[in-house]
């Protein structure tokens, strides 16, 4: 068994600003020699998520607008009177989605549906440098 891990930088806007992060996973399962197994996509923060979605700009805004109404930014929350962030929307936002997202690997390849892509959701309310953990375990 082999265990390869990487990372992925990238600057975000925050606001629900959605990266497809899909390209950059196929290289880094490329660069692995990895061909069957798993991939797993992590991101250490406590304001950004992992998920999958068709990416295309209908959806990306169909899915900024619902997370937007869950967790709308002026509503009443204890984080924001104990913090002097005002981010507590953001913290709600990205619990939702979760901070990790698992797929197989099959003959090299990440095993996703023809309109699906792996996407980074950046919830907090202001520009970010992240970096995204990348672990593969397979042979």
């Amino acid at each position: 068994m082999k265990i390869f891990t990487d990372k992925i930088g990238f600057e975000t806007k925050g606001d629900c600003d959605i990266v497809d992060i899909t390209p950059e996973l196929e290289k880094i399962l490329e660069k692995s020699k990895i061909k069957t197994g798993i991939l797993n996509v992590f991101i250490a923060g406590a304001t950004g998520a992992i998920t999958t979605i068709e990416y295309e700009p209908g959806l990306v805004s169909d899915l900024q607008n619902l997370l937007k109404k869950i967790a709308p930014e002026a509503g009443e929350y204890g984080h924001n009177k104990t913090h002097s962030d005002s981010n507590a929307h953001s913290h709600l936002r990205a619990s939702l989605l979760g901070p990790s997202l698992t797929v197989p690997v099959d003959s090299g390849k990440m095993v996703l549906g023809v309109w699906q892509q792996i996407i980074f959701v950046d919830m907090d309310n202001r520009p970010r440098k992240r970096e995204v953990l990348v672990k593969i375990i397979g042979e």
